[in-house]
Formats: structure tokens, C-alpha cells, sequence
């Protein structure tokens, strides 16, 4: 019997935002799609406030100085 192992990993490899969403790209290749909602900070900044972001933790979480938001992937999922 052959088992396939699959290598999930909760660590970001990068991030963008459409009008309503967050997406991740995991360094697995998953991508997430994440509600603004579900983030009143995020989901009332500017382009330029959301395009500060910076992955913090080796990918573990992101970061925004200029919103002071801190978002941890492994929470997202």
C-alpha cells in the first residue's frame, strides 16, 4: 500500500487584497482568501496603509506598523 504524504505549512510566503478579501499564499502553495471583515482595521484602511505589510516570524504571522495589526496565519486556519 503506498501513502501520500502531504506537507502542510503554515508559514506565508506572500499576501494581497482584492475589495472584500485577504489572500496568502502559504510556502506550501495553498492560498487562503480571508474576509476584511473579519478585521475592522484592515477592512477601513487605505491601499497605502494595507500595502505596508510585512511578514514577520519567518512567514508565521504579518505585520502592519503604519495600522499597528498583527496577524497570525496559523490562526487562520
Amino acid at each position: 500500500m503506498n501513502i501520500t504524504v502531504i506537507n502542510k505549512s503554515a508559514l506565508a510566503k506572500d499576501l494581497w487584497f482584492d475589495e472584500v478579501k485577504m489572500y496568502i499564499l502559504l510556502d506550501d502553495g495553498r492560498e487562503l482568501g480571508i474576509p476584511l471583515e473579519w478585521f475592522p482595521r484592515l477592512r477601513q484602511a487605505t491601499k497605502k496603509e494595507l500595502s505596508s505589510w510585512r511578514l514577520i516570524g519567518n512567514g508565521e504571522g504579518v505585520h502592519w506598523k503604519l495600522l499597528d495589526e498583527d496577524i497570525l496565519v496559523g490562526a487562520l486556519l
